[in-house]
């Protein structure tokens, strides 16, 4: 069963890791030079995903702690997660793991909580602070994808969102199936009531 609606993406990660950067990227192509705090933008753009294009809605957020009020509603009203953090910057690496256990916490009753890792700004290799194997291992513990992105560079700065839409797939997928067995076995309990 085939969405068909806007798939709708929440960018989560700390002040400064490069969530408008890698936004404005995808959807104008061009790079953020100077940081200017977000709260919230909306952007729509129209991906191609396994030869499909679908229409998606990123909504950048704020990493300041002053907007964490705001997230809660941004998390619900998303159907996936893009989780960024800085490869220049340990603290932004443990920051994301407080957004995804916020995350899971929020979408406690989904099945699937479809989230993809992001270490941006991988083109700052001289001033690394988490290695691509600590992401690789954390997003193989949460069981979702993993990119190093750039948007400075244009390194996966566009596979990372088609990636959070097939993960979203993958959960219609999942949800379908559930709800199509859970159709079968009411069919077949009202049959036996009936007999």
């Amino acid at each position: 069963m085939a969405y068909s609606g806007t798939y709708k993406v929440v960018v989560l990660g700390g002040g400064n890791v490069g969530k408008s950067a890698l936004t404005i990227r995808l959807v104008t192509d061009n790079f953020l030079e100077d940081y200017d705090p977000t709260i919230e933008d909306l952007y729509t753009r129209t991906l191609t995903v396994d030869d499909v294009a679908v229409p998606v809605e990123v909504l950048d957020t704020a990493g300041q702690e002053e907007f964490l009020p705001m997230q809660d509603e941004w998390i619900r009203s998303s159907r996936g997660v893009l989780l960024v953090y800085t490869i220049d910057r340990r603290d932004s690496f443990e920051g994301v793991k407080q957004f995804r256990e916020k995350v899971m916490r929020i979408k406690e009753g989904d099945k699937y909580v479809p989230v993809v890792l992001v270490g941006n700004k991988c083109d700052l290799e001289d001033s690394r602070e988490v290695g691509e194997a600590e992401g690789r291992e954390l997003a193989a513990a949460w069981k979702c994808p993993f990119f190093e992105t750039s948007a400075k560079t244009k390194i996966n700065n566009v596979e990372c969102f088609v990636e959070i839409v097939r993960e979203i797939q993958k959960a219609d997928s999942i949800e379908a199936k559930a709800n199509n067995k859970t159709e079968k076995k009411s069919f077949f309990a009202s049959i036996c009531n009936i007999l």
